[in-house]
């Protein structure tokens, strides 16, 4: 069973930078895609950045540029970087997991909790 815990998020004004984490566990590490995603209240769930099993990344157009997503060799851990944070940005981010599909759709799997981001201006 594939087990994902996100952490990271928190309180940034605009302009501002955050790193958040997710360890993932019960899988075997590049055999499944990676992605994040994140929801506003009174929106719907939306793909921020994907990482597919060949390392192959792929963003959302309001994030690219400034967002990273990145996969740490040995233990997994699945990274989302987040630079020029923007009011926009706010939202519960998660990440997920799915042995078969990449897209930036909220159709993985396997999702952890979630974490806030809230950026203020």
């Amino acid at each position: 069973q594939v087990q994902l815990a996100e952490s990271g998020g928190g309180s940034v004004q605009s302009g501002g930078s955050l790193r958040l984490s997710c360890a993932a566990s019960g899988y075997t590490y590049r055999s499944y895609c990676m992605g994040w995603f994140r929801q506003a209240p009174g929106k719907e769930r939306e793909g921020v950045a994907a990482l597919d099993v060949n390392a192959r990344t792929s963003y959302a157009g309001s994030v690219e540029g400034r967002f990273t997503i990145s996969q740490d060799n040995v233990k997994g851990t699945l990274y989302l970087q987040m630079n020029s944070l923007k009011p926009e940005d706010t939202a519960m981010y998660y990440c997920a997991a799915d042995p078969l599909q990449c897209w930036l759709l909220p159709e993985y799997k396997y999702w952890g909790q979630g974490t806030q981001v809230t950026v203020s201006s």
